[in-house]
């Protein structure tokens, strides 16, 4: 049997916390002897003094300021669980699966999660981030509960539109395109690589595109890399490169023409669930909330 028990290093924490025996007792809703008595025995069975009164507040021993620090995971693991525990036995669902396209804006998509989480702690939300042209995309949209996607009819469900991701054509500030003048950067495309994230432009328009030489990442991240070490020139998600637009380091192609272009996602919920339950409501309606365009 364990020397120790989870109670006794709560109040322990809660004491540090408070300063005070008697603030913890009324906290805790215990007796002030309880909690006395339980960090007296606390002490006693490991041998080491962890508190000490420095006036009329309590603080931590080198030591118990050490063991706490190793308890402090496991209380908040515990309350976890039992937040999780108490969830289900409310009829929260204790798992939620979302694929959302690899171009979605992430600083939105985890501000959107954040607050997801802060509502429904005991809820494990498990994201996918896919690129529609991969096989995988396919198996990940069936398990999913809600999906964001380019496509508006899905097989699991029907979607809305959500928001348009701008990209914007953009090349290193050292590359030769940005050496001519302003006039001649349409016509000189094709002497350089085009950088392409898989997917993102049907076939057709790929083939149709003013430069033969093409090169495709299969996301968002690698075809960024590829345009930050001249690799080549590309259309990128506006959102995902603001900090290099910021500083410099990425300029945009003073192009005449599609020099902006435009890619619609739109919100799927999966057909089976209707009317969705409470979570896939709430998260449905942060996306609508945070949405732009």
């Amino acid at each position: 049997m364990h020397k120790t028990t989870l109670e006794q290093w709560s109040l322990l924490e809660s004491v540090v916390e408070l300063g005070s025996f008697a603030r913890t007792a009324e906290a805790m809703y215990r007796s002030q002897s309880s909690v006395s008595y339980n960090l007296a025995q606390l002490q006693a069975r490991l041998g080491v003094t962890l508190l000490t009164i420095e006036g009329r507040k309590a603080a931590l021993t080198p030591a118990g300021r050490l063991l706490l620090d190793q308890a402090k995971p496991l209380l908040a693991a515990f309350h976890a669980l039992e937040t999780r525990a108490a969830g289900l036995h409310n009829g929260v669902r204790g798992s939620l699966d979302l694929v959302v396209d690899t171009v979605f804006p992430r600083e939105r998509l985890f501000a959107i999660l954040r607050k997801f989480q802060q509502r429904y702690p005991a809820t494990q939300v498990r994201l996918t981030e896919v690129l529609e042209s991969d096989p995988q995309a396919v198996t990940a949209s069936q398990e999913a509960d809600v999906l964001v996607l380019t496509r508006r009819e899905e097989r699991v469900g029907r979607g809305e539109w959500l928001m348009n991701v701008d990209f914007v054509a953009v090349a290193h500030r050292d590359h030769p395109l940005h050496q001519l003048a302003s006039a001649k950067v349409d016509d000189a495309l094709s002497r350089y690589p085009q950088i392409r994230i898989a997917g993102r432009e049907s076939e057709q328009a790929a083939r149709e595109s003013r430069t033969p030489e093409q090169w495709t990442f299969s996301t968002a991240d690698a075809a960024i890399e590829a345009v930050m070490y001249q690799v080549g020139y590309g259309w990128l998600p506006e959102a995902r490169i603001a900090a290099q637009l910021a500083a410099g380091t990425l300029k945009r192609l003073p192009l005449v023409h599609g020099a902006r272009r435009a890619t619609p996602l739109h919100l799927i919920v999966k057909e089976a669930m209707s009317p969705p339950d409470e979570q896939v409501a709430t998260l449905l309606a942060l996306f609508k909330t945070n949405r732009e365009g």
